[in-house]
């Protein structure tokens, strides 16, 4: 049977974790008086906002997909809206009917490759964007790959971290979450693209390969 390295800190049976970057969240002040509601496309903005002010859960949340809105409602939020597309891009235009006339913050990592903020503003939907997490990689990571194995790459810093640390082999294969993250593969990588944004269908692919 193949290795599978799942490039996060999520654990799953069968799957071995290659935890090429950090989290650190960055703390801010916000007034969240000055908003009619939060989006949120990470798991980790939940978790960094939640870690120093509380205050966001008294606002309704807009998730992008079913897994960081289970993740809005583990920790106290309430979810009005989920998306069902899973891809920054086409939430936006999801978002478009329903945050008419809402004052929006979206809260987010440091960088990010969706153009999720212009596509709102550019529809005349008012929003703020805070940065509350910053990806970095993990320079402590010392593990030896095996030949024949498969990647899951779940993110352009996931991909980033990983040709930092390790050099690519005929043997490996590479599975992505989604298309948006495959532009970050160098081009003479083959890889195969999860049907959703979902970790979950990215191993079930990969145990299928």
């Amino acid at each position: 049977m193949k290795n599978i390295y799942l490039l996060s800190n999520l654990k799953f049976p069968n799957v071995k974790n290659l935890e090429v970057f950090k989290i650190n969240y960055l703390k801010k002040q916000i007034d969240f008086n000055r908003y009619d509601a939060i989006i949120f496309t990470s798991k980790n903005a939940v978790y960094s906002i939640d870690s120093f002010n509380k205050q966001w859960k008294n606002l309704p949340c807009y998730a992008i997909a079913k897994k960081t809105a289970q993740i809005i409602e583990k920790v106290g939020g309430k979810v009005d809206f989920v998306g069902n597309s899973g891809h920054g891009n086409e939430f936006a235009y999801e978002l478009l009917s329903v945050l008419k006339n809402k004052k929006v913050l979206y809260l987010k990592a440091s960088r990010t490759v969706s153009n999720l903020v212009e596509i709102l503003k550019s529809n005349n939907i008012q929003i703020e964007d805070i940065a509350i997490y910053e990806t970095v990689c993990n320079k402590e990571l010392n593990t030896n790959l095996k030949d024949n194995s498969i990647f899951i790459f779940t993110s352009p810093s996931s991909i980033e971290c990983f040709f930092k640390k390790y050099s690519w082999r005929s043997s490996f294969e590479a599975i992505v979450i989604g298309n948006t993250t495959a532009k970050f593969l160098p081009k003479e990588i083959k890889y195969k693209v999860s049907n959703s944004t979902a970790i979950e269908e990215c191993i079930k692919l990969a145990k299928n390969l």
